[in-house]
This record gives C-alpha cells, sequence and structure tokens, in this order.
C-alpha cells in the first residue's frame, strides 16, 4: 500500500452505494458478482445472519487515523462474538468488510481483539501492509454504484457515464469519503468527486483510493461488532 496519511481527521466516511433507504436517497448497488470474493448484495436491509455466529454488517460511518474518536455504543458483546466464532465464520464476516483475503486471515489471526480501537488499528495496519494485487483483489468486490429505479433518467445517465469513465482510466470502482453530506447529496458529490479525481496520476489516485478503501472497512468492522440486541442466528448461513 502507499505512505500513511496524516493524522488529519476526514470526517464520516461512507461507501455511496450502500445507502439502504430509498426513501432518503436515490443511491442503491448493483448486484454483479466478479471473480474472487462475491460482490455484496443490492440492497441490505439490516445484517442478516452469515456463517457461524457472526452477522453481516451494513454500513456506518466512522473517521479513521489514530486521532479519530471511537463510534459511541456498546461492542462488548459483538466483539466477544467475533472474537469466538470458528475461523471460517470470522473470515467469511470480514470478508463482507474488505475483498481482500489476505487481510481477512491476517484480521482472524491476531483474534483476541480486547476492544473496538484495537480492532479498528489491527484493520488499519493491515489495510497499509497489503500488496497492490490484495488492493485490488479488494476493490474488485466493491459493488458499482448505481441509481434508485426512481431516479430521473438523466441522473442515471449522468452517473453511468461517470463511473464508466472513471472505471476506463483507473481500472476499479470509484469509492468516495461523504463528510457531513445528507443522502440527497451523495449523486452530486459522486459525480463531482469523480470529476475532480479524473485528474489525478494513477498514482495518486491509488493512494487516494486506498486510503478511502481503509476508512470505509473501518466502519464496516464498526457495524460488524455492534450490540443492537438482535440475536444472530447460529445455525449457519442464511
Amino acid at each position: 500500500m502507499h505512505t500513511r496519511p496524516s493524522s488529519e481527521s476526514h470526517g464520516p466516511l461512507i461507501r455511496v452505494t450502500d445507502v439502504t433507504e430509498p426513501k432518503e436517497s436515490t443511491l442503491s448497488r448493483s448486484s454483479e458478482s466478479p471473480a474472487g470474493p462475491p460482490k455484496r448484495s443490492a440492497l441490505q436491509a439490516g445484517r442478516p445472519a452469515i456463517p457461524g455466529q457472526l452477522r453481516r454488517p451494513a454500513l456506518g460511518a466512522v473517521a479513521a487515523g489514530p486521532a479519530a474518536a471511537l463510534p459511541p455504543g456498546d461492542h462488548t458483546v459483538g466483539l466477544a462474538r467475533f472474537n469466538g466464532a470458528p475461523a471460517d465464520a470470522a473470515e467469511a464476516a470480514l470478508l463482507e468488510c474488505c475483498g481482500s483475503r489476505r487481510w481477512a486471515r491476517r484480521m482472524v489471526s491476531h483474534r483476541p481483539y480486547p476492544d473496538l480501537g484495537a480492532l479498528l488499528a489491527a484493520s488499519d495496519e493491515a489495510g497499509y501492509d497489503l500488496a497492490p494485487e490484495d488492493v485490488a483483489e479488494a476493490l474488485a468486490a466493491e459493488p458499482a454504484t448505481c441509481l434508485h429505479h426512481a431516479a430521473p433518467r438523466a441522473a442515471h445517465l449522468a452517473l453511468r457515464a461517470a463511473h464508466a469513465a472513471y472505471e476506463s482510466r483507473f481500472g476499479h470502482t470509484f469509492v468516495i469519503c461523504l463528510a457531513a453530506c445528507p443522502p440527497s447529496q451523495h449523486v452530486d458529490q459522486v459525480l463531482a468527486g469523480i470529476r475532480l479525481r479524473l485528474a489525478h496520476e494513477p498514482d495518486e489516485e491509488r493512494a487516494v483510493t486506498a486510503d478511502e478503501l481503509r476508512r470505509l472497512v473501518r466502519s464496516r468492522l464498526v457495524e460488524l461488532v455492534a450490540d443492537d440486541g438482535d440475536e444472530p442466528d447460529a445455525a449457519g448461513p442464511a
């Protein structure tokens, strides 16, 4: 991966394709499946059960970096469930957070994690150590952004063209940090972000993308170990 970023806070981070409420936003996700780790489903309503005692994470928002405050809430039960899950179930859950198998296996091997901060720090460290091919594997598992069917046709065309231009230039799905941006502005922010980042040189954009991906993974891990009162399905895969 690339040089570690400074401790400057970048604000809440989400993957724009992971908005699950069409009433608030017109964004949804493509369901195409690439080779390697499967892409996530088009819409995630909650966190359905995955193999073992773990749940598939929905996306939240959490800043990255050593100075970032940990998200509110108790993660004790969820973290204990993750620490105690069978290795294959834990790896399956982690691959829902990041499509790099090397990252997932390293995270599994370093269990148990004493607290959420340790889990997120380990994720960052493992992310920084990924080789370019590992980052490419993770990006291949990220779904392409698409609009909800109710969005205007012009918006569909504009977003499709912007993503095509980005993927043609850089060869992977566009991911972006949206800091304090309401869902109603997501499409505009994505289009503006793509226009801006199309001007990057490939090396510069690789660094930006890797940083965005690390932050996105943090938000998924927070949701994975969240204690929300739901009882996970221990019977096996959903």
